[in-house]
């Protein structure tokens, strides 16, 4: 048998062997286990009701050729996450009872996991003060508007944090790779967006900036994906099909982004998104350790985000894409 497959006898892996216990008992780990089987597996009722054992989960995972270290990395990853998601509550307590304001850009090319994450980050968040902000392409009227003009009324009240799923760095990229917007429009933009987040910052803005960075390979792996997914082919665009193509040419705009709008008040933050879950929680970490907030570092959750996959840009900075 393979050794990444689980069987009786490799139950120590997975299943508590203290005499002390009895046979039927769960530990708090094994019963993780089990829900984390029941949402990723498809199982019969009566599979159902012996998950609920010690017996029958090893059989369980005999049967079904569960790959141990997906398992066991699934189940660390979620007790991470709704570790950090905890501390997420916290520090939108302070915000709310402290009238602060947060904004969260997430950026990166198409399929890097921007949406995925802010879900997570979003998820227990109460939703009285926290938005996600995905602005479909500018109507008629706001093409002739100031271009901040259609994200500023976006922009976190007292209280408030917002999640911007893609910003108004979609001129600084996307726009000229894709031939929305004029030379002259890219231009400006980046001569005025270093002024409009230095106002941001003056006003007591929170500004928090990060580019998830993906490869080649994994992007194409995961479009391939949302053709496959019934449930996910909405996410497809034709910007999407694009992107592949115009690979290159998307680095040249990004790395000029970076360099250009990089600053001491409004810093980028790359992550390295290969591994969405390393990257959602890494990112998350980042965003706690950065704010302040009521009781942090009194739970004892490790808020230091991973060197080797969150960090702050500078020009010498080797990304994935």
């Amino acid at each position: 048998m393979s050794s990444n497959t689980v069987s009786a006898e490799s139950k120590p892996v997975l299943v508590s062997s203290d005499p002390s216990r009895t046979s039927h008992a769960l530990t708090q780990d094994e019963k993780h286990i089990g829900k984390t089987l029941k949402k990723n597996v498809e199982l019969s009722n009566e599979e159902l009701a012996e998950i609920n054992t010690k017996e029958g989960l090893v059989k369980l995972l005999s049967t079904k050729n569960i790959d141990v270290s997906k398992a066991l990395y699934k189940l660390r990853y979620e007790q991470e996450l709704e570790k950090l998601q905890i501390e997420l509550v916290r520090l939108q307590r302070s915000v709310q009872l402290e009238g602060r304001r947060v904004a969260v850009i997430m950026e990166g090319r198409d399929a890097a996991g921007k949406g995925g994450t802010i879900r997570r980050f979003i998820e227990h968040l109460n939703p009285r003060s926290a938005r996600v902000v995905a602005l479909t392409k500018p109507t008629e009227v706001e093409k002739g508007q100031w271009y901040f003009q259609r994200y500023t009324e976006h922009l976190p009240n007292p209280g408030e944090i917002v999640f911007f799923d893609r910003s108004w760095y979609n001129r600084a990229v996307v726009e000229p790779v894709m031939g929305f917007c004029s030379k002259k429009q890219y231009r400006t933009f980046m001569q005025q967006v270093p002024e409009f987040e230095h106002m941001l910052y003056e006003d007591e803005i929170e500004l928090v900036k990060f580019w998830f960075s993906i490869g080649k390979d994994v992007q194409e792996d995961r479009f391939q994906s949302r053709r496959l997914n019934p449930l996910k082919q909405w996410k497809i665009s034709p910007v999407d099909d694009k992107a592949q193509e115009h690979w290159d040419v998307y680095t040249k705009y990004k790395e000029e982004m970076l360099s250009k709008t990089h600053t001491a008040y409004s810093p980028w933050i790359i992550v390295k998104a290969n591994d969405k879950k390393q990257a959602r929680l890494e990112s998350m970490r980042y965003l706690l350790s950065r704010l302040e907030f009521k009781g942090k570092n009194e739970s004892g959750v490790n808020l230091s985000p991973d060197p080797d996959v969150v960090e702050r840009y500078h020009r010498s900075t080797k990304s994935i894409d």
